[in-house]
């Protein structure tokens, strides 16, 4: 028998500067996140996170259990004194999409087509 669990899945894009030395340091430290990073991502309900790069334009993918809330992620998020740290780090990489709330980081996307519906 064959049980199947949907998860909630969130699309969200975020842009780098446009500087390939910037970049390169950004995707170093993606490949060594710290632990403390992935221990509140994955405490907050988050299931998987991807990341995806196109030039300087970057495209998160995450799946999250049923009670995971982006509210609740921000508080513990202020809370936790390490991952503050990890976020200023980021911002020396990161500008925010036009259009966004004053220190808006990752915006949310639409979703406009699914094949599987």
């Amino acid at each position: 028998m064959l049980i199947f669990c949907l998860m909630k899945r969130y699309a969200l894009a975020l842009d780098l500067y446009d500087d390939p030395a910037l970049i390169a340091e950004y995707e170093a430290y993606h490949r060594a996140v710290w632990p403390e990073i992935l221990k509140s991502i994955r405490s907050a309900g988050i299931r998987n996170m991807e990341i995806y790069r196109l030039a300087n334009r970057l495209f998160m993918i995450m799946e999250v259990s049923d009670g995971f809330s982006f509210e609740a992620k921000a508080a513990a998020d202020t809370a936790n004194a390490k991952v503050q740290e990890w976020e200023q780090l980021m911002w020396r990489y990161q500008q925010a999409i036009p259009g966004g709330k004053e220190g808006e980081k990752w915006r949310l996307m639409e979703r406009i087509f699914s094949l599987g519906e």
